[in-house]
């Protein structure tokens, strides 16, 4: 059984970088041999040194991760591999399985006695990582206190301290003790990690005059799961928005936030909305693995034809491409391809995000921030001067960044920019509707995708339905595109402000191959179905 083995002692390397004097370590020893304790605790009781700066200490002389387990969230069948006993015996957590590696966060690492047990009852190779010694008894209580499914947490919910009815006036003492009650804690955290598993994009926690609805969006579609009592609803939310940095007391007004937490390998980015209703506050948190590796465009659905075309465009040196579709269709996905695809030593490549959901390397990358007054058109503006080739804007929602857009495209850069509009005729329409000049666009812009993400037949079932896909026949999901690249004709059209059905016909008759078509083609793949690309087309 392999373990990692401390060459030094904690005392020897605080000695040695002088971080405690020679005085110190000799009333420190002499208080070990007459309490038995272990030096990590007489440093923290005699106020020798703080448990922050000693873990942060630990972390960087042992070359160990420092685990914040405040926001780490903990797969449960990682923490099941070591038993309670065990864990509250050494003070540890489980956190994290790689093959034959199991990382546990310790309080205390230099226990090469506890590193062995943990190692010789699991059978695995233990990598120690530090914590605090209060993360890690919380974390114990919240994942060992009350383990199993989360309808068995919701069973170890104490009424008493919890239940609240719709109506009461809490404090917000009351309601921030709620939300860091320990059952409550797990809860939400095996909300978070029951939704990464299967995939979903969002959660929504629904509040309903005698419910409290729990929903999972998963492949584009809302899922109900199993909810937790009404009368525990001002706990879980109290715990949502303390995670979130939302002031718990407030209830009459929407608040936006946002946190993070890590699942296994994966860095999970959670944007949290929450409005008011006549049945208390609605929560919606979008989920974000920005973990996930970021696809090739050859990857993503594009039919040989049009992928032919768009890395055409992609090859120009100045013009607007345009992404349309409405929320959750995958435009950034398909944006941040399209940057990865030409990112190279040559091209200086700048974006401006809403938020930044990937970051890539070799690129700029700019997070709006309307509280410092840096939005998209003031973020553009700065842009221009930092001497870019190849620009991205997340979203053009004003006159204003549409403006910079185009001056910038007219001026010799590459523009890559999303819109919300239903097909990609519709989205001269829309800019010309925010105020720009219909023959900038016409001059300016070399290509518009609209796109959709439709659902796969689930492989394990073949659309029969199974526990897999959740019963529904379906799992995973593809692109379908459409790519319109302007010519003479739609260029006069624009000029002219034509209707979006004049310029999407005027398309058609070019060769566009249509989004409903590109569906077809996956049908005829068998890939999905017709109901599906019905469903996500709207076509009829």
């Amino acid at each position: 059984m392999m373990v990692r083995k401390q060459k030094k002692s904690l005392g020897e390397l605080l000695r040695e970088q002088n971080i405690i004097s020679q005085i110190q370590w000799d009333e420190v020893r002499t208080e070990e041999r007459r309490t038995g304790e272990s030096v990590r605790k007489i440093l923290l009781r005699m106020g020798i040194i703080s448990e922050e700066d000693l873990v942060n200490f630990i972390s960087q002389q042992m070359d160990m991760p420092r685990i914040e387990l405040n926001n780490y969230l903990i797969d449960s069948a990682v923490v099941d591999l070591v038993q309670e006993d065990l864990a509250r015996k050494h003070q540890l957590i489980p956190i994290l399985k790689i093959a034959n590696n199991l990382t546990c966060a310790m309080v205390d690492v230099f226990n090469i006695y506890a590193i062995d047990e943990v190692g010789l009852r699991t059978g695995l190779v233990i990598e120690p990582a530090v914590a605090t010694e209060e993360e890690i008894e919380k974390a114990i209580e919240e994942h060992y206190s009350a383990k199993g499914s989360m309808g068995d947490v919701i069973k170890s919910l104490d009424e008493q301290k919890l239940a609240v009815k719709e109506g009461d006036e809490i404090e917000a003492e009351r309601l921030k003790g709620m939300g860091e009650e320990p059952p409550v804690v797990k809860l939400v955290n095996m909300m978070v990690a029951q939704a990464v598993r299967e995939g979903a994009s969002d959660i929504h926690v629904e509040p309903e005059e005698h419910v409290l609805k729990l929903r999972f969006r998963i492949d584009g579609v809302l899922h109900e799961k199993e909810s937790p009592p009404k009368h525990f609803q001002s706990a879980i939310i109290s715990r949502i928005k303390i995670l979130s940095d939302m002031n718990i007391s407030e209830r009459r007004r929407p608040q936006d936030g946002r946190f993070q937490m890590k699942m296994d390998n994966h860095q999970i980015d959670v944007r949290v909305s929450s409005v008011p209703t006549v049945h208390g506050e609605n929560i919606v948190m979008r989920l974000l693995d920005t973990s996930n590796i970021i696809l090739g465009l050859d990857q993503m659905g594009f039919s040989s034809e049009i992928l032919k075309q768009y890395q055409e465009l992609l090859k120009r040196s100045n013009g607007i491409i345009l992404v349309t579709g409405p929320t959750g269709s995958g435009k950034t996905t398909t944006l941040y391809a399209s940057l990865n695809s030409i990112n190279t030593p040559e091209k200086g490549i700048v974006t401006v995000e809403d938020p930044v959901e990937y970051r890539l390397a070799g690129v700029r990358q700019i997070q709006v921030n309307p509280d410092v007054e840096l939005t998209f058109a003031n973020g553009l503006r700065s842009i221009l001067r930092q001497d870019p080739d190849v620009i991205m804007i997340g979203e053009i929602r004003d006159l204003e960044t549409a403006e910079i857009a185009v001056q910038a495209a007219l001026t010799g850069h590459l523009v890559f920019a999303t819109l919300h509009t239903n097909n990609a005729a519709g989205a001269m329409a829309r800019l010309i509707d925010l105020g720009v000049e219909p023959f900038l666009l016409s001059s300016s812009i070399i290509g518009i995708i609209a796109q959709r993400l439709l659902r796969t037949l689930c492989p394990d079932c073949k659309g029969d339905g199974c526990k897999g896909c959740l019963n529904t026949g379906y799992k995973g999901r593809i692109g379908i595109y459409e790519l319109l690249i302007p010519n003479e004709a739609i260029r006069e059209l624009t000029i002219k402000k034509s209707s979006v059905d004049v310029i999407q016909k005027e398309a058609e008759n070019s060769g566009m191959t249509t989004l409903y078509d590109d569906g077809l083609e996956k049908i005829k793949k068998g890939l999905t179905t017709k109901e599906e690309v019905l469903r996500v087309t709207q076509e009829r």
